[in-house]
Parts: C-alpha cells; sequence; structure tokens
C-alpha cells in the first residue's frame, strides 16, 4: 500500500508542521504525494484557514482540498471519539481505513500521507486507537516527537508499543519544541537508542527543509 502513516508520541508536537515539509519536499523531487486525516477534533469551520487540513492543503498546492483531506471534521477540542459523540455520531474505524486504502489507490505509484490524530495510542473510536488503524493499514509509519525535556521516555514507549504490534518504523522525526533542551544534544542521546530506526531533525528557527526525510522514504520506497 503506497502509505506512511504519521503519528506521534503525543498532541500537539509538529506532526502537520512534519507533514507538510514533507509534501514540499516530495513535490520538489516530483513525487506524487497527497495527504489525508482520517479525522479531525477542534476544527472550527469559521476558521477553516487556521486549522491543520488547511495546512496541509496549502502545502499540496491545492487550498480547496481541506474537505477532501479530512471528511471527518469535528468542532470540540476533545478525542475524537468524544468530539463526533457531542455531535451525534458514532466513529467507525473499518470506515476510516476504507477511506485511507481507497484514497491510497488513487495515488497509484504515488505516496498517501495519513495523519493520526494525536499520539500512537490516542484514541480514533470508542475502543480503538491510531495503534488499531497503523496494524489495520499495515503502513511503515512516521514517528514525530517533540524535543521537550521527557520526550526521549516518550518515544522509546511509542517504539515499544509499534514494535509490539509489529508496525514498520519507516523513520523518526523530532520536531524542536519551543523553550526546550538543545535539539542536537537531545537527539544525540536519543539516537543510540533507538534500535536502528533513522532520526531526522526539524528544527523550528527556520522553515525546515525536509529534503533529507524525503530522500530516505524514496529510497525506501524503491528497495524490494
Amino acid at each position: 500500500m503506497p502509505a506512511l502513516f504519521v503519528t506521534g508520541t503525543g498532541t500537539d508536537i509538529g506532526k502537520t508542521y512534519v507533514s507538510c515539509a514533507l509534501i514540499r519536499a516530495l513535490k520538489a523531487r516530483g513525487a506524487a504525494v497527497d495527504a489525508f486525516k482520517p479525522v479531525v477534533s477542534g476544527f472550527d469551520p469559521r476558521d477553516a484557514a487556521g486549522s491543520d487540513p488547511a495546512r496541509l492543503a496549502a502545502a499540496l498546492g491545492d487550498p480547496g482540498a481541506v474537505l477532501r483531506i479530512a471528511p471527518r471534521r469535528y468542532r470540540a477540542p476533545l478525542a475524537p471519539n468524544i468530539a463526533a459523540r457531542l455531535e451525534g455520531q458514532v466513529l467507525a474505524l473499518d470506515d476510516m481505513v476504507i477511506d485511507a486504502v481507497a484514497r491510497a489507490a488513487e495515488l497509484r505509484d504515488g505516496l498517501l500521507l495519513v495523519e493520526g490524530a494525536g499520539g500512537v495510542m490516542s484514541p480514533l473510536t470508542d475502543g480503538e486507537t491510531n495503534l488499531d488503524m497503523i496494524t489495520a493499514l499495515g503502513a511503515p509509519v512516521l514517528l514525530v516527537a517533540g524535543s521537550y525535556l521527557g520526550t526521549i521516555s516518550h518515544v522509546l514507549t511509542a517504539l515499544v508499543a509499534l514494535r509490539a504490534a509489529e508496525a514498520e518504523i519507516a523513520a523518526v522525526v523530532m520536531s524542536e519544541s519551543l523553550d526546550a533542551p538543545d535539539l542536537d544534544q537531545t537527539a544525540g542521546a536519543l539516537a543510540p537508542l533507538l534500535g536502528g530506526a533513522p532520526l531526522f531533525l526539524a528544527p523550528r528557527s527556520e522553515a525546515w527543509d525536509a529534503a533529507a526525510l524525503a530522500d530516505h522514504l524514496l529510497a525506501r520506497s524503491r528497495t524490494p
């Protein structure tokens, strides 16, 4: 399946920042790429331009693609299953998986970035998490982490859960957190503990060029 599941060690640590940079880098290399966010909460229709789906659409060069990228949008800034219930709906994992598979099939030789909501173990439905969707899709994982104090434990815990589910780890990206310890220093402490998973750094001081990450993922896709 030509898909990559973008998940995180938690909420608001830079998944969309990383996804947008990766989209731009892939497009610069002539690669076909698209984005899909199975469900998004905290979505205000009056300020759709500031939403994660809108940022993904802008990176794709298709500002009108918000509704296509995120077909399930809920207002409350809560876990998706709770936000959906407040609007009289119940989320089903099978529906989200089917949609993701169909979107990936449309791309054929391209890559679909499937961006989860929250962290690896954040709930999507009343009984299932992002990890369950990763397992159902069988897609490799791009794990995004912050650089805050404590992130090393969070990354390693997420990797334990992913590997226990036999998920393939495509890469780990450390997205720089505000008012955090030195990014390079934290990455240097983390790298030896990753069990071979490649680590990329996404600084915030200037627009991050995800060229190295894009090249890595393209090379993986060409490997039999």
